[in-house]
């Protein structure tokens, strides 16, 4: 009668040994999907900002309406005007850039960046700092700048 008994304790030992083998794993993989979570939020934000900049810009094209409007946009990442870039293009997609003051068709582009960096440190080992940066670029519909 006393083998049962014994099976029953060596499971429980076997159990508990699979059990603090697997945890650390389980625990890496979720945090590694809220990171994941976080990436995606982060360049989420980025293509947003981006794109509310250049509607602000297709109507005013004052750089530092436009700057403000796109750093508005992405509060929660801290970005600075650095990390913002206005240029005003030709509308038959060369490189060449319009002059002051901005004629309609011109297009205007709007390119935000953001160095994101994972919360945790083994992740953070493992991917490091990630470049993302989003481009939006639409035609100027409205020669205008604000005082």
């Amino acid at each position: 009668m006393s083998k049962p008994l014994r099976r029953r304790r060596d499971e429980r030992g076997q159990t508990l040994v699979e059990f603090a083998l697997i945890l650390p794993i389980f625990i890496l993989l979720l945090v590694g999907i809220l990171d994941l979570g976080r990436a995606v939020y982060a360049f989420n934000t980025i293509s947003n900002a981006s794109r509310q900049a250049v509607r602000v810009g297709i109507v005013d094209q004052n750089l530092t309406v436009i700057e403000t409007e796109a750093i508005d946009h992405a509060v929660s990442l801290g970005l600075s005007p650095a990390n913002v870039d206005v240029t005003f293009r030709q509308p038959n997609g060369s490189a060449a850039v319009c002059v002051t003051p901005v004629a309609i068709a011109c297009d205007v582009e709007v390119v935000v960046r953001y160095q994101y960096t994972a919360a945790t440190p083994i992740i953070g080992n493992l991917v490091g700092v990630v470049d993302m940066s989003s481009t939006s670029r639409q035609p100027v519909e409205r020669s205008y700048e604000t005082p």
